[in-house]
């Protein structure tokens, strides 16, 4: 485990953080510190606004660039106690200060004083970082409508601010929204024994479960009762159902507006302009690459499957969504002599964070110390970053379920680094299970790839967060280059020398064999086409659902009838997973982002020398000309930069059809 650090890092100022301010615990106090954020803001502006004289970027940028990074601070941490909070009082509070900075983003992006003075700087001898980023910003205040009549402006102000207003309150349903269901023993059968023994019947002998993610997945994957499976299948799919239902109709209703008065035909097209896709067409095209790439595997896949399963089944006419996991897990057992179940032991928590820590460390070549420094809940672990003897960065892990926290896996911004002035700090948000002195809190092999999945963004973040300006800085890059570092990182799991350095057995301490990684890994490539297919499907959706008049949408149909076309298991009636569907509120139209950004980290990868993949210069390369550039260059340079071309499908297609190398195994079905 990482060591103390004795020399921690400082916070920049007394209030750099909101808990610090005693945020987390008062409402009070959370709304009096976000007060002063804005306060700074738009004090910011005002000198701004105030140079005389000709304007450079020195003299306006820096001023401007101070006054958004007081925006995104209160933005931020208030986004943050948003969900996780303990308090539902500071949660609710921390929900109207995220909507009253929303308000001031939404006003500044309209602000044509501040536009003009923008325009009005020279920029020509201006660093290349500088003058994308003023590019960028002017772009963004175009695409907001800065140079529309006042009128316009008004009336966009007000539907950016129901359009916030209707997306936090979807989000904080879905958060709220966990639900239980009730068992039988009998109904657990399947479940691990560690899963079983933090499951106990009450005095009539029913057994409570969560819809969080410990509770559920396990439950999706290993029960061999198909009626629980399906129980819990219909409670987490409609956690925030019907209440979301009508906020999302509001929403999208109010985006198309907002992309009507722009000049836009859809929401999805003014959402796409400024990314590397470019337009909602790409993005089909995009995906109608997917789809031939994907249903030749995924038609196999499921004969496969569905051949195993009558074979134990006569009776069986078709499998439907409620059984798509448990079958897999049956399959994998069955062709590749691989039980996912028989690797847990192997990663409890506090090995996987410390092997995660371990892996990146190496990799990126800088030191994790533990932090003497506070954070918003006892639960939360806090770590500096230590390169070269000196502090570059700072991280906060809060990665356990609780009452009324975020029920999703993320990562989230903490304070904006900026080189010489301030540094990166950012934080993971997740629902792993805990352990205790009783209990180890085994993962799942996959949970452990998305711990590596949230350790890129986290990377990202602190290394991208040493640029010469808050709008560059961290994750300040097109919405569709974000997950490039995430599914970049995650590839490493697939590694059997960086596995076996921390998946060790929490009882014997026996490293898990090499035998036993290589058929985790036959196995994990199985299903690799459905993954592609339910990104299709998750993908189509987003985009459908903002790419048409949502006057004439109904969402029930839709969802339906787009799933229907894209995936082989049958449908479960009561499915109303839009109404939890987050990624909905933040991505938008964009969740294509996933699947494009695979392409794109797959090819990333394949530079990676695979007998050294910590040890090749691929990792010092792709630092520098990746991670450290955080937004100072479009995503497209960064592509090129570290592969000397642009991304090619190739990668992403050797991955896709690893599933079938393995054909002697698949014979038999």
């Amino acid at each position: 485990m990482p060591a103390e650090n004795p020399a921690s890092l400082a916070p920049a100022a007394e209030e750099l953080h909101a808990w610090d301010a005693g945020g987390a615990t008062s409402a009070e106090a959370l709304e009096a510190w976000v007060a002063a954020r804005l306060a700074a803001h738009e004090a910011g502006l005002a000198a701004l606004l105030a140079v005389e004289g000709p304007r450079t970027p020195e003299n306006s940028l820096r001023l401007y660039d101070a006054a958004i990074n007081q925006l995104n601070l209160a933005g931020a941490q208030a986004g943050v106690l948003n969900s996780v909070a303990a308090d539902k009082a500071v949660r609710d509070q921390a929900q109207q200060e995220a909507q009253r900075v929303a308000m001031a983003a939404s006003a500044l992006s309209l602000n044509r004083q501040v536009y003009d003075a923008l325009v009005a700087m020279d920029v020509s001898g201006a660093s290349p970082a500088t003058q994308h980023f003023v590019q960028r910003t002017l772009l963004s205040y175009r695409l907001a409508g800065v140079n529309k009549d006042q009128a316009t402006r008004d009336h966009l102000q007000s539907l950016h601010e129901k359009a916030t207003h209707l997306s936090l309150d979807f989000s904080r349903n879905i958060q709220e929204g966990g639900k239980t269901i009730e068992a039988t023993a009998a109904e657990l059968d399947g479940l691990p024994a560690d899963y079983l023994a933090r499951h106990q019947p009450n005095t009539e002998g029913r057994i409570t479960i969560s819809t969080d993610q410990p509770d559920m997945q396990p439950v999706m994957t290993f029960a061999t009762s198909g009626v629980l499976r399906e129980r819990m299948f219909l409670a987490y799919n409609t956690r925030a159902y019907p209440a979301n239902k009508q906020i999302l109709m509001d929403l999208l209703a109010t985006r198309q507006e907002i992309a009507t008065v722009l000049g836009f035909r859809s929401w999805a097209d003014l959402a796409t302009a400024d990314q590397m896709m470019g337009s909602g067409a790409n993005v089909r095209t995009f995906l109608a690459k997917l789809d031939d790439a994907s249903l030749e595997g995924a038609r196999r896949e499921h004969e496969l499957i569905l051949s195993f399963a009558r074979a134990g089944q006569p009776e069986l006419a078709a499998i439907d969504i409620t059984s798509r996991a448990y079958w897999y897990e049956q399959f994998r057992r069955s062709a590749f002599d691989f039980d996912s179940q028989s690797v847990r032991p192997y990663f409890p928590y506090a090995q996987v964070e410390a092997g995660v820590l371990q892996t990146a460390a190496r990799l990126f070549k800088i030191e994790f110390l533990r932090s003497t420094a506070t954070g918003w809940h006892a639960d939360v672990s806090v770590f500096d970053v230590i390169e070269d003897g000196k502090a570059v960065g700072r991280f906060y892990l809060d990665m356990h379920p609780r009452e009324g926290k975020d029920k999703w896996f993320s990562a989230a911004p903490i304070v904006t680094g900026v080189r010489d002035r301030s540094l990166p700090e950012a934080a993971l948000i997740c629902n792993f299970p805990k352990g205790d002195e009783n209990d180890p809190g085994l993962l799942q092999y996959n949970d452990v790839v998305t711990y590596f999945h949230e350790f890129g963004h986290l990377m990202h973040a602190i290394l991208g967060g040493q640029t010469e300006w808050a709008g560059l800085s961290g994750f300040a890059t097109e919405g569709d280059f974000i997950e490039v570092p995430s599914q970049m990182l995650e590839e490493f799991f697939r590694d059997e020398k960086l596995l076996q350095a921390f998946a060790k057995h929490f009882q014997t301490g026996e490293i898990l064999p090499v035998e036993t990684i290589r058929k985790m890994k036959l196995a994990g490539a199985f299903g690799r086409a459905d993954w592609v297919r339910s990104q299709l499907y998750y993908t189509t959706l987003s985009l459908d659902l903002h790419d048409q008049d949502p006057a004439a949408l109904d969402l029930d149909d839709t969802t339906k009838r787009l799933y229907e076309s894209l995936q082989p298991w049958t449908w479960f009636e009561g499915n109303r997973m839009y109404a939890s569907f987050g990624h909905l509120t933040g991505y938008s139209s964009n969740y294509y982002t996933y699947a494009f950004d695979k392409v794109i980290a797959l090819d990333f990868f394949g530079q990676f020398d695979p007998a050294d993949l910590l040890g090749c210069d691929a990792g010092s390369r792709y630092r520098k000309t990746v991670l450290e550039q955080g937004g100072s260059k479009p995503g497209r340079q960064m592509v090129r930069d570290f592969l000397g071309r642009d991304e090619e499908f190739q990668a992403f297609s050797s991955w896709l059809n690893e599933e079938f190398e393995s054909e002697a195994a698949l014979a038999r079905f």
